[in-house]
This record gives C-alpha cells, sequence and structure tokens, in this order.
C-alpha cells in the first residue's frame, strides 16, 4: 500500500516502516516494511494474532515509539522528526487515548478527568471547545455525573469518561487499545457504537487494536497483521466473516 505524504484525506499514516527490537541474531522483527495511512473521519481496526505487531504500529504512529526505519506522519507533520518535547506537546494536544484499564485518575471527579488534557497543557478550555466538552458529555450519558469519581462509575461509565477525555480536544487522532477488554458485552456494544458514532456524526478519526472480532464489526475497515505486515484489508465487516478470515489465516500458517 503505497501512502504519499501529500494525501491530504489521511488523518495519520506510516510510510515504509520497520521496527526491530534486540540486536544481531537475536533481534526481534515486529514490522516490516508497512504502509498504512487512517483517513479522516475513519474507524479502523487493527487485527492480528499475538506478536503479529499491531501494538507496534499503535505504539509507532502515536509517537510513543520511533520506528527503526520509515516514517510515521500525523496530518502533515512527520512525527520520526520531532524531539522529545515536541513530541510530548504533540500527543497532548493532536492525539487521544482510550485504554482497556481506563486510566482515569481516582482522586479526580469526572469533569477533572475529562479536562486533564487541557490541565496538562496549562489552559483552560474555549467557549467553542467547553460547548464542544457539554455536547459531548450529554451524548455520552455523563451530565448527571460529573461530580462523581472513578470508583462512584459503572465500568461502563469510567470508560464513558475516558472517551470523553480523548475526544475533548478535537484531537486529529484516537488510539483505543483494547477498549472493551474489561466490560461486558452488552456494556461493551455501548462503547463501540459510541465510538463508531464519534466517526460518523463528529468526524474524528479512531484506530483500534483489538482481538474480538464483535468489535472490529463495528470499525469501517479491519486491518489484519500477521509477522510485522499487513495481510488483508476488510472493508466493514461482520463478526463470522471476520472470525473466518482469521481462521482460515491460521489453518494456513
Amino acid at each position: 500500500m503505497k501512502i504519499s505524504p501529500s494525501d491530504i484525506g489521511l488523518a495519520a499514516r506510516v510510510v515504509h516502516i520497520s521496527k526491530s527490537f534486540g540486536v544481531g541474531q537475536g533481534a526481534v522483527v515486529a514490522l516490516s516494511d508497512l504502509s498504512i495511512g487512517i483517513r479522516r473521519g475513519q474507524f479502523t481496526a487493527i487485527m492480528g494474532p499475538s506478536g503479529s505487531g499491531k501494538s507496534t504500529l499503535m505504539h509507532v504512529m502515536a509517537g510513543l515509539d520511533q520506528p527503526t526505519s520509515g516514517e510515521a506522519w500525523l496530518g502533515d507533520t512527520e512525527i520520526t522528526r520531532l524531539d522529545d518535547t515536541a513530541l510530548t506537546k504533540l500527543r497532548r494536544r493532536r492525539i487521544g487515548f482510550v485504554f482497556q484499564s481506563f486510566n482515569l485518575v481516582p482522586t479526580l471527579t469526572a469533569r477533572d478527568n475529562i479536562l486533564l488534557p487541557f490541565e496538562l497543557d496549562g489552559r483552560t478550555p474555549t467557549l467553542d471547545e467547553q460547548g464542544w466538552i457539554n455536547t459531548l458529555c450529554d451524548t455520552l450519558g455523563l451530565t448527571d455525573r460529573m461530580t462523581h469519581r472513578p470508583h462512584e462509575l459503572s465500568g461502563g461509565q469510567q470508560q464513558r469518561v475516558a472517551i470523553a477525555r480523548a475526544l475533548a480536544t478535537r484531537p486529529d487522532l484516537v488510539f483505543a487499545d483494547e477498549p472493551t477488554g474489561n466490560l461486558d458485552s452488552r456494556t461493551g456494544r455501548e462503547v463501540l457504537t459510541l465510538l463508531a458514532e464519534a466517526c460518523s456524526r463528529f468526524g474524528q478519526s479512531i484506530a483500534m487494536v483489538t482481538h474480538d472480532p464483535v468489535a472490529a464489526s463495528y470499525a469501517d475497515r479491519t486491518v489484519i497483521l500477521a509477522d510485522g505486515r499487513i495481510v488483508h484489508v476488510l472493508d466493514r465487516s461482520t463478526p463470522e466473516e471476520i472470525s473466518g478470515f482469521m481462521l482460515a489465516m491460521d489453518r494456513a500458517s
């Protein structure tokens, strides 16, 4: 998949990236000459067996790790050329994260957790940004939970707070790492529906790492990795179609 740096339809992209851990004969290749783009307003699922490179890909795209070779871009910014200070600012202002473990600050209220990216950036939301946050909280059903601390919220409510925090700054891209892993199936479906709506309704770009075909079925497309390479890209598919492909891939390996 050839990606042009001038492609303005991409929220993020990596171009011919490789990533190895260790040196010499003991080196482990996590990514191998991989190129992919995440389109604006698109919900992309990244799947693959354990060790396929999906988490490493997310870390490189988010500027959490440097590739051994190749380029990573966020919009028109090549992040592989940035120093640590610039990368920290970029992640704070232009990237959102949703984790399996929620990662909320236990001593802060839901409101303060949502506003944390602004606090870390040393500023308060503008009136326009506050209006956006209010819209998010209303859409996510959090308006009457804003003064509650994480231990006073259900798992689903905590993940909704985490989603609101990730979307609060209107980031270029949100990375979701197994976002339903700690939720029951019903709550997980609700969270996935909210992530899908963030793309379709608000134009958000989301890249979700998952091992779950049901979760991947909510995405606009599913990118499947194996041995550090992209082996297939599926358009929106049913859980059964995704499971069938993964099973066929396992049998062929």
